[in-house]
């Protein structure tokens, strides 16, 4: 399946219906989602067991189903967003298993994460938790960052190694009241980051 391919499928996944803000429940757009995907299909770590950390309403689960991951499982804290993922996951014909369970809860092993935590734009640190679960249960991990957060990530997730990096326009749609614009493009990288323990 070619990327473009992929972003035409993801972008039938659902949205939020009530996204909270102090979860920083932005939806990740088709093109930033099969970005990440093909970025990870092409370095061959789209294989055995696919963890989405935070999946929402599980465009990167549903996505990494779609390019025939064998196992996937998304988990959220949010039970709402976890319904509209599985009748996304039906919709696309796509076999996710969607967990309810906080960040820190998060069972097992993986051979690959894929995120988009929390930026810590309302919280600061909140992506932290998501950082230190992915490097507990995976080999290697694909998250998507506020762009300047590189010296930040690369001492914070040592001995791990960053070993790619680009960036990319994340357009965020206007979700809350706050916003002020009807979508507002953010610098974000994209991080490839390798377990080495």
């Amino acid at each position: 399946m070619k990327q473009r391919q992929l972003e035409i499928l993801l972008e039938q996944v659902a949205v939020f219906e009530s996204p909270s803000p102090s979860l920083e429940q932005y939806t990740t757009p088709a093109t930033i989602a099969a970005e990440l995907l093909y970025f990870a299909l092409m370095k061959g770590d789209l294989v055995d067991t696919v963890y989405d950390l935070g999946c929402g309403t599980g465009i990167l689960a549903i996505g990494a189903a779609l390019v025939d991951v064998p196992t996937v499982v998304g988990f959220d804290i949010d039970m709402d967003a976890l319904i509209t993922a599985r009748q996304s996951a039906k919709k696309l014909g796509v076999d996710v298993e969607f967990v309810c369970s906080g960040i820190q809860d998060v069972p097992g092993r993986a051979h690959t994460v894929i995120m988009n935590p929390p930026f810590g734009a309302q919280v600061r640190g909140n992506d932290r938790p998501f950082l230190v679960r992915a490097l507990e249960v995976a080999d290697v991990i694909y998250s998507i960052h506020n762009e300047g957060s590189y010296e930040f990530i690369k001492k914070f997730i040592s001995p791990a190694v960053i070993t790619d990096r680009y960036k990319v326009g994340f357009p965020l749609r206007r979700t809350f009241k706050f916003h002020k614009k009807d979508i507002e493009v953010v610098n974000v990288e994209i991080y490839r980051i390798e377990n080495m323990s």
